[in-house]
């Protein structure tokens, strides 16, 4: 399991070994008591005038003090627990073989406790967050019925108790895995636990909470993975470990990717609750966004010495590990104190708003001035975070590829850049504009962005090959190499997962269950009021339909062969389905989040029964310009198939020199003459 590059490096000498250790377990309690004594502290400056602002009893010094400190410790430990598994997954290579190496294994076992200890402080965290919400100190709600009933009222403790079901789930999986593939599954699941907690506090209510909320997500997993993969890296390179000069530098790039998003989610976030500029200056919660951005600047200084003194020598010698651990210390600890401060800053209540939100604010962060007409779906936007943000990144990824492949002299068609742009262009379009926009609160526009999501833009994005322009724009790791983006896509392609998600069977359940198990199952009507359920929506409308037309027309190599019959018969297939799911919307006499939609107090948005059958309408009407599209599509490639079959054939034929055609003529030669001789 040792590499050798650095084979002494990895000898556990039990001295050395023991030394190291013991360095980054004093670091990573060092910065676990920062953090936690920054939080209790700069919740000490503000927790009387939180209490005085809500009108709660104080509930004690322990819930006052404790909580903050434990949400820091929390904090900290699902960031190392992020990180750990980031590097296993991305920072250093397995064994050939596709075992964990030395390095990522004991990645793994770190990421296994922390998720532990991750756990434990949520576990801690749903008392004192009854107690907190209550005003009622920890040693009255501690009793087991009183706080169990208390966690289903309140979404903080609810979601702390999630927190612990992940966690432990994350913390059993690093456990028992010893091969790669499952790195990257487990590094999502990691950032899956830290979502119930993204979605609820400050960002998840009060106007603006969709820009809010987004841009939360963004800044949290951004941190977590610069603070712990930071941690990581430092580990293994104290540790002796192989491939830590590749490890520094791939952590390098994602760490300055990091520090963009943080600074930018950064900067929404505070606008959303500091409209003011006087506000940054007079209010407690404006000067501690202040003490963040200092914070945040401090650690790009730091990040940038780190860089241009470690690489650099770990690059000439990559046993020169002091300029890494050095700086990286540093960092870990200046990093402590800004989660100590993110806490507090968590736990200081923003500056009151200056007008009362109208129903439509409360709900989606945003007032609509009127029904939605063409005009306000072309032109009114509001950029979505999330996907807005992906439709950007993807086009500009696309194009750096196309600009690679042309830099070294190859062709890509152009047909399939246009493709895979427009598919951006879907994207943005259909969260980002007014349809984006109306489309929570007009089920009609729901479902217009339902089917652009599901059935347009998975479209464009197939038939984009986006995958095959990635093999052959990223560099290979080489025989003997060191595996890297391009193998990643391979391993990602060609695996027992996606061989069983590209099933014709599966790919279309997927599809076509999703509609039916989203509005006629009941999701829909119980979760339309929620953020984070539409976030999913969007999601599993792209993701389902990508893999489905994928599957279908995509040019992009993929790990089952299917016969141009069996998507013949997907397309088909998946008609009837479509179709009925369309009427069954219009035959409906009840309204689905019909409870929500009346919240609204949309006075234009009365008929919603109606509008739902309008919604209905669409999606059965929009079935027929995939159809088309696809059928194009695959007569398209048919015909290039059988082009590219008959210039194989030709150029067999010129190399033997027509054999075939000699043969055959040979034989009826052969025959005319017997058939001369049998007449004589």
């Amino acid at each position: 399991m040792s590499s050798a590059q650095d084979p002494p490096a990895e000898l556990d000498v039990e001295t050395g070994e023991s030394r190291s250790w013991s360095a980054f377990a004093t670091v990573t309690a060092l910065a676990g008591a920062t953090a936690a004594v920054v939080a209790a502290l700069v919740v000490g400056l503000s927790a009387a005038q939180a209490l005085s602002l809500l009108g709660i009893p104080d509930p004690g010094p322990l819930t006052t003090y404790g909580l903050p400190a434990i949400r820091a410790l929390a904090d900290l430990s699902a960031a190392l627990t992020v990180g750990s598994l980031l590097f296993a997954a991305f920072l250093v290579p397995p064994q050939a073989n596709g075992l964990l190496d030395v390095g990522g294994y004991r990645a793994v076992r770190r990421a296994s406790n922390f998720a532990v200890a991750w756990a434990c402080c949520a576990a801690l965290l749903i008392p004192l967050t009854v107690s907190d919400t209550t005003g009622q100190p920890v040693a009255d709600v501690w009793r087991p019925e009183q706080l169990w009933r208390a966690i289903g009222q309140i979404d903080l403790a609810e979601a702390w108790r999630t927190t612990v079901v992940f966690a432990l789930v994350v913390a059993v999986g690093c456990r028992i895995a010893l091969r790669w593939g499952w790195t990257p599954v487990l590094f999502g699941g990691a950032i899956l636990t830290m979502m119930p907690l993204a979605l609820t506090g400050h960002s998840s209510s009060g106007g603006a909470h969709d820009l809010a909320t987004n841009s939360l997500i963004l800044h949290l997993v951004s941190a977590a993975v610069w603070v712990g993969g930071l941690f990581a890296v430092v580990a293994h390179a104290m540790r002796g470990g192989a491939h830590t000069d590749v490890a520094a530098r791939r952590f390098s790039m994602t760490a300055t990717i990091a520090f963009v998003v943080i600074g930018l989610s950064g900067v929404i976030n505070s606008w959303v609750r500091v409209p003011s500029w006087d506000e940054l200056f007079t209010t407690t919660y404006g000067r501690l966004v202040l003490a963040k951005v200092a914070a945040l600047v401090a650690l790009g200084a730091i990040g940038y010495l780190q860089r241009r003194a470690s690489l650099p020598a770990l690059t000439a010698n990559p046993r020169d590990r002091a300029a890494l651990i050095r700086f990286g210390g540093v960092e870990a600890l200046v990093f402590a104190a800004t989660m100590g401060l993110a806490v507090g800053l968590g736990r200081t209540p923003p500056p009151a708003p200056t007008s009362v939100p109208t129903p439509a604010e409360v709900e989606l962060g945003y007032n609509l001035t009127g029904p939605p007409t063409a005009a306000r779906l072309l032109f009114d936007w509001r950029f979505d975070l999330m996907f807005g943000t992906l439709a950007i990144v993807l086009a500009v990824l696309y194009l750096l590829g196309v600009r690679r492949l042309r830099a070294r002299g190859d062709s890509w068609p152009i047909g399939r850049t246009l493709a895979w742009i427009s598919g951006c262009v879907v994207l943005l379009f259909a969260t980002s504009s007014g349809v984006g926009r109306y489309s929570p609160a007009v089920f009609s526009v729901h479902m217009g962005q339902h089917m652009a999501l599901s059935m347009l833009a998975p479209i464009l994005f197939a038939l984009g090959g986006a995958v095959t322009l990635a093999l052959r724009a990223l560099p290979p790791a080489g025989r003997g190499g060191i595996p890297g983006p391009r193998e990643w896509i391979q391993a990602a392609v060609h695996n027992p997962v996606s061989r069983f998600l590209t099933h014709p069977i599966v790919a279309s359940v997927i599809f076509v269950g999703g509609f039916y198990a989203l509005y006629m199952g009941g999701i829909y009507d119980s979760f339309v009021d929620s953020h984070a359920a539409h976030l999913l929506m969007n999601a599993h409308f792209l993701l389902s339909g990508y893999l489905f037309y994928w599957v279908v027309i995509g040019i992009d190599p993929k790990p089952r062969q299917v016969q141009p019959l069996t998507k013949l018969g997907m397309v088909f297939g998946s008609l009837p389905f479509h179709a009925f799911f369309g009427i069954a919307l219009m035959s409906m006499t009840t309204v689905m989040g019909g409870w929500f939609f009346r919240s609204l107090g949309l006075g234009w948005n009365n008929d919603l029964l109606g509008d739902q059958r309008t919604g209905g309408s669409l999606a059965w009407a929009s079935g027929e310009v995939p159809l088309v599209v696809v059928m194009l599509a695959l007569l398209i490639q048919w015909s290039r198939s059988d082009a590219k079959l008959a210039k194989r054939t030709d150029r067999a034929a010129d190399r033997d020199n027509d054999a075939d055609l000699s043969a055959h003529n040979a034989m009826f030669a052969e025959l005319a003459k017997r058939d001369r001789e049998v007449r004589k």
